[in-house]
């Protein structure tokens, strides 16, 4: 019987590389999946608490979506019914040990198997699947998995490879297949790609891209996950939006938003009033393109027939909220009367402007104050007009880069 080779590469190298004992000092979180997030633009800023929040964790490696969901829902008092599958054994096992040093086994249901089986222990509410799709033979099966698993008014965190940010990576891994023999231990093939990589000259495309770093940072298994693995795609948005609706999903969001928005990139009127015009995906394809540093990209995604907007909209009796503690220390100790906030990604900087009443807003914002009750205690309490442009202003610069979301 053959050995499927992507199973047995996470049994020897679970990725990403973690240690539970690690869980004492500190939690992982990223993008899919943070509850703040996604409960901005997939439930309109509230979770309904009439029933269990039933989450599917789809491909969930080592932990750390599975880890961030389990402990953000506990903390926020919000009662969770996380269901997580991967195809590896030890990297299942790496998982449970994570959930168990935290203590919240009770919220998870671990299982051994295959994304596409998902449909039989739904429907959920939310299913994240990040880094998994692009690695399997067909990955419109999964997209199509999900969907089938996702309730009508469920929606869904997916993270897929960029084309326009991985030069490089695929050249490296046909080069190392010429090189590395099937038969190979995967500890003998990462030594070979070791040495590989040792020897590339700096005009390399690998070389030379900033934004491909797991060989780097990610040890054996980083690397192995990267440039010797058996099956790998990378997406363009045009391509990625093809197998979203084939499967009969929608775009809410790319994130982070502003990246995906051609004005983001160019002052020049003409250029943004024809960006302006287009639709949405074919705006998010011109950035992609203009931008050039994208290595994944992440989307929020609903089934196609979800017909009520699943965004949280800025209203009076809306709760702004900074994505965690950090961010909202960093706002803290801006100065008053910055004119923009400086953002640097992936080698790109950006200056974005800001409201002059910015950091006034700003040291308002403590999680429970409707931005009705913010406005009121403004030094110079404005009406709600003048106050509402100068939030979206602020807001579309922090929501942006997924700094700043809205609750109800």
């Amino acid at each position: 019987m053959a050995v499927d080779p992507v199973r047995a590469q996470y049994e020897t190298y679970p990725y990403p590389a973690r240690d539970p004992k690690d869980e004492a000092k500190r939690l992982i979180t990223g993008s899919p999946s943070h509850l703040r997030e996604l409960t901005h633009w997939l439930f309109a800023g509230r979770l309904s608490q009439e029933r269990p929040f039933r989450v599917l964790v789809a491909g969930g490696g080592s932990g750390d979506a599975l880890t961030m969901l389990a402990q953000q829902t506990a903390d926020a008092g919000i009662d969770a019914d996380i269901h997580y599958v991967d195809l590896s054994e030890a990297t299942r096992k790496i998982a449970e040990a994570r959930i168990a040093a935290r203590g919240l086994t009770e919220r998870v249901t671990f299982r051994t198997g295959s994304l596409l089986d998902a449909a039989e222990w739904g429907p959920f509410d939310y299913i994240d699947c990040c880094g998994v799709l692009h690695h399997l033979p067909v990955p419109q099966d999964g997209f199509r998995a999900l969907a089938a698993a996702l309730a009508p008014r469920g929606g869904m965190g997916v993270m897929v490879y960029g084309e326009t940010g991985r030069t490089g990576v695929y050249e490296t891994q046909a080069a190392l297949r010429l090189l590395a023999r099937d038969d190979e231990p995967p500890a003998k093939r990462v030594a070979l790609a070791k040495r590989y990589l040792n020897a590339l000259p700096a005009s390399n495309r690998l070389v030379r891209n900033p934004l491909v770093r797991d060989h780097k940072t990610g040890g054996d298994a980083g690397l192995y996950d990267l440039l010797l693995h058996s099956t790998d795609r990378a997406y363009t948005v045009p391509q990625l939006e093809a197998e979203i609706a084939a499967a009969g999903l929608r775009t809410v969001t790319y994130i982070d938003p502003a990246r995906y928005a051609p004005e983001t990139y160019t002052r020049e009127q003409d250029l943004r009033n024809r960006a302006a015009a287009l639709a949405a995906g074919d705006r998010a394809a011109l950035a992609e393109a203009m931008a050039g540093n994208m290595p994944v990209h992440i989307a929020y995604l609903t089934r196609a027939d979800r017909a009520e907007d699943t965004v949280a909209r800025i209203a009076p009796d809306a709760v702004p909220v900074f994505r965690d503690a950090e961010t909202e220390a960093e706002f803290r100790a801006m100065p008053p009367g910055a004119p923009s906030l400086p953002v640097s990604i992936d080698g790109l900087d950006l200056a974005l402007p800001l409201p002059r009443d910015a950091k006034t807003i700003l040291d308002r914002i403590d999680g429970t104050s409707s931005l009705e009750q913010i406005r009121q205690d403004l030094p110079a309490a404005s009406d709600w007009d003048r106050f509402h442009k100068s939030f979206t202003q602020l807001f579309a610069a922090l929501n942006g880069f997924s700094q700043l979301f809205l609750t109800r």
